[in-house]
């Protein structure tokens, strides 16, 4: 398994075992969204405040590799779907491991929800993605969403705990979950998952104060770090919003510490 660990600790701190991920894979969903405009300056900018990994869709990285500055670990994002869907929640593959590892990606990531009306295809393709990776030596990350017609919270904490099984069971390395709300019932999530759990920045935030508390309760719970995308590149201070957040999963830094990085 020596590949896989290789490239996972391109997209984890080898050093702290914890990862600041930077999903941008909103065009195939939203389209052009303020921060997205312009690939190689927003990448530019993640990468200058320190994340770890950015994760993006196929054709993305022909037109926002930079070619100078420092390095950061590629994740590929296999599925996709758009809002303008009659079904927003289905996800359909779009990517191979193959083809990621073409664009020289170090992970591959796939979009699961949990209660949807084909939530049993999106399971079908994690299993048949997870053989992938494990033949490929590719680390997997599951973004585990809890959202559909039965669902009446998808911030539940039952609900959580069960999609960050599924993600483990299934051979995810890495899972992806809404932050629960409190950092007593997301350590119940974390610990019943047994792979690492890194929390979604969900929907735009109003207050930079709640960005954090968010991050400080769930790693208090011994999540993996974070994979926050519009709350750091829609920020008004996108690359001091990104060096904070890595303040805070890296070097423990508090609330007030990474409030003062932001503003300084």
């Amino acid at each position: 398994m020596i590949g896989k660990q290789i490239r996972m600790e391109r997209i984890i701190n080898r050093n702290t075992g914890k990862s600041v991920i930077v999903p941008m894979d909103h065009g195939v969903t939203v389209g052009p969204i303020a921060g997205l405009i312009d690939m190689r300056d927003a990448v530019s900018k993640m990468v200058a405040g320190g994340a770890n990994a950015v994760l993006m869709h196929k054709g993305v990285p022909r037109f926002c590799h930079r070619g100078e500055g420092k390095d950061v670990g590629l994740i590929i994002h296999l599925s996709a779907g758009t809002s303008m869907s009659p079904d927003p929640n289905a996800k359909e593959l779009i990517c191979t491991v193959e083809e990621a590892l073409k664009m020289g990606a170090d992970g591959v990531s796939i979009h699961i929800n949990l209660g949807a009306e084909t939530d049993r295809e999106m399971l079908r393709q994690l299993g048949m993605v997870g053989e992938q990776c494990y033949e490929w030596q590719m680390p997997l990350i599951a973004m585990m969403y809890t959202r559909g017609p039965k669902i009446s919270n998808e911030y539940d904490l039952d609900r959580i705990k069960h999609a960050a099984r599924v993600a483990a069971e299934l051979g995810a390395d890495i899972v992806k979950v809404s932050y629960t709300g409190t950092s007593e019932g997301f350590a119940e999530v974390v610990q019943g998952s047994h792979i690492p759990v890194v929390i979604a920045g969900g929907e735009k935030m109003d207050s930079d104060e709640h960005i954090f508390e968010m991050v400080y309760g769930a790693l208090q719970a011994g999540a993996a770090g974070i994979s926050i995308g519009r709350n750091a590149f829609q920020h008004k201070k996108p690359t001091k919003m990104v060096e904070a957040l890595s303040k805070m999963v890296h070097e423990k830094y508090t609330v007030e510490q990474a409030t003062k990085i932001l503003n300084g």
